[in-house]
């Protein structure tokens, strides 16, 4: 990582003060997340830039939001015309829209449960940072672990994925590179939009089959 990138966010956000995303997405917090104008409109903008890095070849994808939330990126690609699977573990994620068409899946990203080659391309917006927080963390370790080796598993053959996230840290963001080099065969890398602004830095990992 280069040292110019490098950062280290202080204050403690959700994923630092709940153990479980469950516990944080409670009825209230849950709907003023889906309501908000402002997050959806982030979410569009993210899902844009992320399908830029993306460059489907395949004209009609089947594609999987992984930790779809409430569906926002999931139903802008089915605008674009994409098929898309969206999987969340909150279930009332899943209710809050009728979003049937996205073809909902209840279950955690960690353990995706489907075949392998199943997918011509993974999409994870604002969720990865749930699950890996403490480096020194043995069973956070396993589970990011099984994370990668499964979406490497469901991809298909010369696809790729991509995971927008949160990193509080660039030591965060050097372990799962660790972890992507040393138990998959991904190939790709870290992309930085904004590297020097907090406020505006988005964090994408790129990944190939």
């Amino acid at each position: 990582m280069n040292n110019d990138y490098s950062f280290n966010i202080k204050r403690k956000r959700p994923e630092d003060l709940f153990e479980n995303v469950s516990d944080y997405f409670n009825e209230e917090t849950l709907t003023t997340y889906a309501e908000s104008k402002s997050i959806m409109r982030t979410q569009k903008k993210i899902t844009i830039r992320a399908l830029e890095l993306l460059e489907l070849k395949n004209k009609h994808p089947l594609i999987l939001d992984a930790g779809c939330g409430p569906g926002f990126a999931a139903a802008f690609l089915n605008e674009l015309g994409y098929k898309t699977v969206a999987l969340d573990i909150i279930s009332e994620f899943l209710k809050y829209y009728d979003i049937e068409y996205l073809n909902p899946i209840l279950a955690n990203m960690c353990y995706p449960p489907f075949k392998p080659d199943s997918f011509d391309s993974i999409i994870s917006i604002s969720a990865l940072q749930w699950i890996i927080r403490d480096v020194n963390s043995e069973s956070e370790r396993l589970i990011l672990t099984n994370l990668f080796v499964s979406f490497y598993q469901i991809l298909k053959p010369e696809s790729n994925m991509i995971v927008q996230f949160y990193p509080k840290s660039t030591v965060i963001m050097d372990y799962i590179a660790e972890i992507v080099n040393n138990k998959t065969n991904f190939k790709g890398n870290f992309i930085i939009d904004n590297p020097n602004n907090p406020k505006k830095r988005k964090i994408f990992l790129l990944l190939k089959k």
